[in-house]
């Protein structure tokens, strides 16, 4: 790997970083406003919800210009919605901005590899920046909690920095920094030389090129396997963060604070599995890792037997791993497809799009079936063995492409 793939892995780190930690931040922030409970999960869902809006148009925006500026100005709009939150606008609608860059961020991000790394490098490549983006999980998760903890808060207040009065302030005053850091290392990206033809303006002619992009993408034998494990696993994971605070709570009795380590224990998991994979799964071998999707599924199932804090851990351990393990390849096969069949931005917004909506549906669905009082493990179940039933399906449509064509030379296909 050369310096500016590891420039490219610092400046996502302290993105990722500050992203995480801010959430915290804004969740302590709808606290002392008294807010109700319910706008907590609103949160992410605000964050979320412009990845899906905009996933048209940043693909345009990421081909458009240099990488490196795109990163930088997608940086400098997250830190516009952090001064939103100082200047006392409504948390869910300043975090909302602060996803609005985060989807202007996420093409340029991926796009930028395949740009830089010949394809037998983009398995270790995407290793490297999963493994990254869930240790930045895992870091930011604890510095959002410590900048909101009392002892925390009283350390940044009792430096007395001008302007800053309250213990929100003092924390959001850190997460800018860290942005601040982000987009300086944003500026030492080196221009890959990548340039792609003038980018379309129209709105809707790019709505039109987007669906255009989306059926090439779903219709490729690759393409479609590729992008329904990663849309299958960034709504479950998405939705596993809350069945396992809950069930941490419910069957371990173990206080939110404690329960969070739950969720570095699956992230840690994750990290292991996506390195692991990067090791030794080559580009050509990737669909050989599909049947641990199953494997997860019904493990997830298993949670209902544990009632035991020992057991819980190894247990969300491994199903960290199975999923790193199995979503590695996956990413790094759909990101090569898609900068053969099209630009390397077009594709990642393809894959956001559709990781992004799952992760809508997909909590939306656990929001219903809380609503419906469905006990826990009735609702823990149906989603391991909805894992593992879909996974079983996309296999086997994987299988009936196989036989109808030889995938592996698809792999070195290119566009004519």
């Amino acid at each position: 790997m050369n310096r500016g793939f590891y420039t490219i892995m610092a400046a996502q780190f302290f993105s990722s970083l500050a992203d995480n930690a801010l959430l915290f931040v804004a969740i302590d922030i709808l606290v002392t406003m008294n807010a109700p409970a319910s706008l907590t999960p609103l949160l992410k869902l605000s964050f979320v919800l412009f990845y899906v809006l905009l996933a048209a148009f940043v693909g345009a925006f990421a081909d458009a210009m240099l990488k490196g500026r795109v990163m930088f100005i997608a940086n400098l709009i997250k830190i516009f919605g952090c001064g939103l939150m100082f200047l006392t606008v409504h948390p869910l609608l300043a975090y909302a901005v602060v996803g609005f860059g985060a989807a202007v961020y996420s093409p340029a991000k991926y796009g930028i590899l395949t740009e830089l790394l010949p394809p037998e490098k983009l398995v270790a490549a995407n290793g490297w920046i999963e493994g990254l983006t869930v240790m930045s999980i895992i870091f930011g998760t604890v510095l959002g909690g410590a900048l909101v903890s009392q002892a925390g808060s009283a350390l940044l207040l009792g430096l007395q920095i001008p302007g800053i009065d309250t213990t929100s302030e003092a924390a959001m005053a850190v997460v800018v920094t860290i942005y601040i850091l982000a987009a300086l290392f944003n500026l030492r990206i080196p221009d890959t030389g990548a340039r792609y033809e003038h980018q379309e303006r129209n709105p809707m002619k790019l709505i039109a090129d987007f669906a255009n992009c989306s059926a090439t993408l779903w219709k490729d034998k690759l393409g479609q396997i590729s992008l329904a494990i990663t849309t299958l696993f960034w709504g479950a994971g998405a939705t596993l963060q809350f069945i396992v605070l809950k069930w941490a709570e419910r069957s371990l009795h173990m206080p939110l604070d404690k329960a969070t380590n739950l969720i570095g224990v699956v992230a840690i998991g994750v990290a292991v599995g996506a390195a692991l994979a990067a090791k030794i799964v080559p580009l050509r071998k990737s669909l050989t890792v599909i049947p641990m999707g199953i494997i997860m599924g019904l493990v997830v199932t298993v949670m209902v037997f544990v009632y035991d804090v020992a057991i819980a851990y190894p247990l969300l351990a491994l199903i960290g791993f199975l999923s790193g393990y199995f979503v590695v390849p996956m990413n790094a096969l759909l990101q090569h497809r898609g900068h053969v069949l099209m630009s390397a931005g077009h594709s990642i917004a393809v894959q956001n799009f559709n990781e992004n909506l799952s992760i809508l549906t997909m909590l939306a669905m656990y929001a219903i079936m809380i609503t419906l009082n469905l006990d826990l493990n009735v609702i823990i179940v149906i989603f391991g063995l909805s894992i593992a039933g879909i996974t079983f399906l996309i296999l086997r449509r994987h299988q009936r492409n196989q036989a109808q064509h030889d995938s592996l030379a698809l792999i070195g296909e290119h566009k004519h």
